[in-house]
């Protein structure tokens, strides 16, 4: 996969995720470059997928394996919560991409973060990382880009944060990590949602809050 040799094919991948809490709902961002090799197949992407109303997923990794997660888990909270009457939660949308990935982790190339707002936590952040286990994160990183902003989000994060204070740090978080990843670029995509809904805000890529 990724490699290039005869009977091997490249396929496109998808980088570069933050998702964080803060007093009263949850922040999600990405970049939008898609990459096949060293060709860039789609630098405009949407990696943030709504699931629900209020849930929403990050993708990293394989572009079409985490899309068919993204499909599958959406097509099952829909069923969910018409059955039950009521919003899917955070959890029960985590738990259905944690067990996809899991049932099928010797064939998919897979890393989620699923983030939102219900009713049951307020807002939550569960991480999926490749093998298909799950953990409840007050903030998560994912994608090629994050292996250089571990030393950033640590010493930035706190708890506790405002809702600009979360926005400021998904974005900027997502800037560093674009500058220094060749698989990371374009523009960010960013998420708010909260108990009054949902805000979705685009930074374009000559306006990065790129520095200290």
């Amino acid at each position: 996969d990724g490699g290039g040799s005869p009977g091997t094919y490249l396929a496109d991948r998808v980088s570069d995720k933050v998702a964080c809490c803060f007093d009263g709902g949850v922040v999600m961002g990405a970049d939008s470059r898609v990459s096949t090799g060293t060709y860039i197949a789609n630098r405009v992407s949407d990696k943030v997928a709504a699931l629900h109303d209020s849930i929403f997923m990050c993708r990293s990794g394989s572009a079409a394996d985490t899309q068919a997660i993204s499909d599958y888990v959406r097509y099952y909270l829909a069923a969910h919560s018409t059955e039950v009457g009521r919003a899917p939660t955070v959890k029960t949308a985590a738990t259905l991409a944690r067990r996809i990935a899991y049932e099928n982790k010797d064939n998919l190339l897979a890393g989620i973060i699923v983030g939102g707002w219900d009713a049951v936590q307020g807002g939550s952040v569960y991480v999926v990382p490749l093998g298909g286990t799950m953990m409840q994160m007050p903030f998560a990183i994912g994608g090629s880009g994050s292996t250089y902003i571990y030393g950033h989000v640590d010493a930035q994060y706190k708890e506790g944060m405002s809702r600009q204070e979360a926005q400021n740090f998904v974005k900027k978080s997502i800037a560093h990590a674009m500058a220094r990843d060749g698989s990371s670029g374009g523009i960010i995509r960013l998420v708010t949602i909260d108990a009054n809904g949902t805000e979705r805000e685009y930074i374009p890529g000559d306006q990065l809050p790129y520095g200290p």
